[in-house]
C-alpha cells in the first residue's frame, strides 16, 4: 500500500515514518505539513493510505476530508493527540485512529484493518463520505452531506447540493446533476431516509427530486402534476405524493 503522512509536526512525521519502515508491505510516497498540501499530494500521488491528523493550523484533518472529490479516494487513518477527537473521528467513519505518539502494535492492528478495505473502492468511497457527513462543523447548520456516485470504474464524492434528482431504473439507481449523472451505490429507499432532513422530495415511487433544483410545477390534472427541473427535466408526481408535494413547495 501506497501511503501519505499528514501532519503539522515534524517529529511525529519522523516517528511514523520509522515505524512504517517496519512493514515490507508499506511504501512511503509522500508526506505533508498542512491540509492544503495534503490535498495537493493526494491529487498528484494517489496513495492507498493516508494517516491524517486532526488538528492542524488552517485546514485540519476533518476538512481535508470534506474537500476530497472524485477519482481515486484512500483510505483515512487518523493520527491525534485526544481521545475525544480519535473517538468522535472513527465513530464518524474513520476506518481506525492512532493516537500519538503512535506504538507499533497499534499501528499493526490497523494496518490489517487497512488491508481488508484494501482495493474496494466502493467501500472506501462510503468510508470517506461518512467521516464527511459526521465531522463536526463550526456551523452545523451549514452541514452538507456527500453522495457516492459510480461513473464507470471511479466512484465520486458529490455534494448534496448539486444533486438534482435520484431516479431508479429497474435495479438500478441513478443521481443526476447539471452535468451528467452517476450510478448510486445505495437503494431509492436508504437515500430517502439518509435524505430527510434536507430538502429532497419523493415525488413518485422512482424518484426523489432536490426542491432546490425545481423550476416549475405544472397541473395536468385535479392530482396530477409536471415537475421542471432547472435542467429542463421532468417528472410526473404520482397521486401519492402529490399532497406532500405541494406543501414541501408551499403552494
Amino acid at each position: 500500500m501506497r501511503a501519505l503522512i499528514v501532519d503539522d509536526e515534524p517529529i511525529a512525521r519522523k516517528v511514523l515514518r520509522e515505524e512504517l519502515e517496519l512493514f515490507d508491505d508499506v511504501v512511503l510516497v509522500g508526506e505533508a505539513a498542512h491540509g492544503e498540501q495534503a490535498l495537493e499530494q493526494i491529487a498528484t500521488l494517489q496513495p492507498d493510505l493516508v494517516f491524517l491528523d486532526l488538528q492542524m493550523p488552517g485546514l485540519g484533518g476533518f476538512d481535508v476530508v470534506r474537500r476530497l472529490e472524485g477519482g481515486k479516494l484512500p483510505i483515512i487513518i487518523i493520527i491525534t493527540a485526544f481521545d475525544q477527537h480519535a473517538i468522535q473521528a472513527f465513530e464518524a467513519g474513520a476506518i481506525d485512529y492512532l493516537l500519538k505518539p503512535v506504538k507499533e502494535e497499534r499501528l499493526r492492528k490497523a494496518l490489517e484493518r487497512a488491508r481488508q478495505l484494501h482495493g474496494k473502492s466502493r467501500q472506501i468511497a462510503e468510508t470517506v463520505a461518512r467521516i464527511a457527513d459526521s465531522a463536526p462543523r463550526v456551523a452545523p447548520q451549514a452541514k452538507t452531506r456527500k453522495i457516492v456516485g459510480r461513473s464507470g470504474e471511479e466512484y465520486f464524492l458529490l455534494d448534496i447540493d448539486e444533486v438534482l434528482a435520484f431516479q431508479a431504473d429497474g435495479e438500478l439507481v441513478w443521481i443526476m446533476t447539471s452535468k451528467q449523472r452517476y450510478l448510486a451505490t445505495q437503494t431509492l429507499r436508504v437515500l430517502q431516509e439518509r435524505l430527510k432532513d434536507l430538502p429532497f422530495q419523493r415525488v413518485h415511487r422512482n424518484a426523489i427530486v432536490n426542491v432546490n433544483h425545481v423550476r416549475k410545477m405544472s397541473a395536468l390534472s385535479s392530482q396530477r402534476w409536471l415537475l421542471t427541473l432547472n435542467n429542463g427535466q421532468e417528472f410526473i408526481v404520482s397521486k401519492r405524493q402529490a399532497r406532500s408535494v405541494r406543501q414541501m413547495l408551499h403552494l
